[in-house]
Order: structure tokens, then sequence, then C-alpha cells
């Protein structure tokens, strides 16, 4: 019998997929949203609140000079400086409660980034930012007296965070090697002092004056330490990053916010206050006058922009409070000038950062993740946990 032959037959098997593709889809979108979550919470620290503070310094200098007292009510006579406060003050809240909400979900999701945030010798002292723009947006708000029941809740709340922080920074630096503050201490520092003052002249508002005495000296003295070991350019500030010069400004920021406290404390722009409104303006000159101290820092968006407008913004506050007790026109053209300044930086740095969104929440490689080999050396196997 002859072999039987089967022909050979290909067969093509066709298999639609837009079934699988189509999940596939389906899966990246429900996927795509959490992902990008979880990179803007990664991408977050607190440095960002330098936004909160702009937003909440600004309301306050708004409120303060269409008051029916403040030497500026006599050039704004229209009610379109009172609606851009509230609507201000709004954009102020709801940029708050936003960067708090996404913090807190970092905290969450991203606690072991927190805890390397409050190892860092530059990172915690942003820790007090949202204490800082939530005292600030109290004492500007439109419908709360300081009398209040809510009001003094609410300061209480705020005021605890800055006292703990206080207790972990400050006694710190009396308990540790006798170097550490020399190797750790930065212009962001300051930031620290600035929460002191904040608090003092909100319980200076509420008539609380013990409690703003403890707190406006607690600020001050420290301020005078950091100043000085600053001053004296110990290699310790050779580790702060170019890109965050815009931090210098905080220099006058702490005294300008001195000066406010005290004359909440006193009621009147006194001897005092006016000694540190001074120190704050002279210098705000010295660094107006070194711009290519800031050149380098300028070459490419940060959000360490944010740190030129709330120091202006406390220095223009100073000045109106200066100007409605000299009452002289030195000083209401000194509260013009400063007052149009804040304004207008306050103005470029938003129209920056709306034009640069979509660096706004990108990986900060200014900090890194850990302090630096040089810190944790001089550091003598102590943890570097403020300054």
């Amino acid at each position: 019998m002859e072999d039987l032959k089967i022909p050979k037959q290909e067969v093509h098997i066709n298999i639609n997929d837009s079934l699988s593709s189509s999940k596939e889809r389906n899966t990246d979108l429900a996927h795509a949203k959490p992902i990008a979550l979880m990179s803007v919470l990664s991408s977050l620290h607190a440095g960002y609140f330098r936004i909160s503070l702009s937003l909440c310094s600004q309301a306050l200098l708004w409120k303060i000079m269409i008051a029916h007292n403040s030497p500026s009510k006599s050039h704004v006579q229209s009610n379109l400086p009172s609606m851009a406060f509230h609507l201000l003050w709004y954009l102020a809240l709801a940029t708050l409660v936003s960067l708090c909400l996404l913090y807190a979900l970092k905290c969450f999701f991203f606690f072991h980034l927190v805890k390397e945030e409050f190892s860092h010798y530059i990172k915690v002292n942003y820790l007090y930012a949202p204490s800082i723009s939530c005292l600030i947006l109290l004492q500007s708000a439109p419908m709360m007296e300081p009398q209040s029941v809510w009001y003094q809740t609410l300061f209480s709340v705020f005021v605890l965070p800055v006292l703990a922080l206080d207790t972990k920074l400050y006694g710190q630096w009396f308990t540790t090697d006798k170097k550490f503050l020399s190797m750790m201490a930065n212009p962001a520092s300051q930031v620290s002092v600035i929460a002191n003052l904040v608090a003092a002249r909100g319980a200076a508002e509420m008539g609380c004056m013990e409690c703003a005495l403890f707190l406006f000296s607690l600020g001050m003295v420290h301020y005078l330490v950091i100043f000085v070991t600053l001053y004296q350019r110990l290699p310790g500030g050779k580790n702060f990053p170019t890109k965050l010069r815009p931090v210098f400004f905080l220099f006058f920021a702490a005294p300008a916010m001195g000066s406010l406290a005290w004359n909440s404390i006193c009621g009147t722009f006194d001897l005092l206050a006016k000694m540190l409104f001074f120190l704050s303006l002279f210098i705000f000159m010295s660094l107006v006058c070194r711009p290519n101290l800031f050149k380098k820092s300028m070459k490419r968006f940060n959000v360490a922009w944010w740190a030129y407008s709330f120091p202006i913004t406390f220095l223009a506050l100073d000045s109106v409070q200066y100007a409605q007790n000299v009452k002289d026109q030195v000083a209401s053209g000194m509260m013009l000038i400063f007052s149009s300044i804040s304004v207008l930086i306050f103005l470029g740095v938003m129209v920056l950062t709306a034009a640069n969104s979509n660096r706004l929440l990108r990986r900060d490689h200014v900090f890194g993740s850990k302090t630096s080999r040089n810190d944790k050396q001089k550091s003598s196997g102590v943890s570097v946990a403020t300054c």
C-alpha cells in the first residue's frame, strides 16, 4: 500500500485583542492618577509652605492697609482694595488647606521621607512654616475678632507645634556638642525665630501679654544667637546650597517681625520697635546692593524664589506701622515704596510660578535625600536633626 499523504494546511487564527487592549488602557487610566499623586507627594516638602507664607502675609498687609486708622487709607478710597483683600484671604486659605492636606498624605504614605526631612539641617526649619502660615492667616481673618473663643482656640492649636519644635531645636543646642550650632546654623534657621515672633504678635492681639512676652523673648534671644553665629561666617555656612540664596532675605525678616510683635505688645511704636525696624531696613539695603549674591540662584526657577516675597511683606508691614506712628512725609513715602515693592514681587513670583508649573513639583535635588557626609562627620555621631 502506498503511504497515504495528508496534505498540510496552514490554519490562521485571528485573535481579537480589542477587549484586552481596552482593558489595558482602562487599567492605565485607573493607575495614572494614583501614580501622579504619589509622585507629587514624594516631591513635596515643607519648603513649599513658602507659598502659603507669602499669600498669608500679603493678606495681612492688605488688612492693615485698608484699616480705618491706617495712613494708607487716604490713598485708597474705593471698595476695590476691600474686595481684593477678601479674595486674597480666601486664596491664601485654599492654598494653605491644599498644602496641609498634601503634606498630611505624604506623612501617611511616605513617612520615611518626612523623617529624613526632620533630620535635615535645612529642611527641618521649614516644618515651622505651616504653623506660621496658620497664625498669620488667623491674624488677618476678616470675620474673627482676637477676643473670640474660636480665635483663642485656633491660636492655641497653631502655637503648640511651634513650642514642640522649639523644645527640640533649642534644647539640642544646649545639650549637644559645643560646635554643633556653628556647624549646622544656616540662614533658614531664622524661620524658627519668625515663628516665635508671629506667635508673640498673635498672643498680644488677644491680650495675653505674659504669653506674648515669653514668645518674644524666646524668639529675639535666639535671633541674636543665630545672627552672631552666621555673622562670623563659620565653616557650617559653606554647606548652604547656592540655589537657596533667596533665603538670605530672612536676615531682615526676623527683626521686621520682631518690631511688629513689640508694637503689638506695647501698643505703640516705641524706641525698641523703631530700632528693630531700622535694623531690618539696613540689612535689606545691604542685600539689595549685592545683586551678584543672587545671580546664580536666579538662573532656573525654584520654589525658593518665594523667599523673596514674605520677608519684604514683613518689612512693608513694619513700614505701615512706622508711618502710622511717625506721621510725616518720609514715613508715608517709605510705606508706599515698600508696600508697592511687596505687591509687585508677590505678583511677579506668582506669575513665574504659574509659567513654570510643570517644574513646580519635580523632585528637588537641592537638598538631597540625606545629610551630607561632612555634616555627619562634623556632628560626631549626633543626629543632625535641627539647625
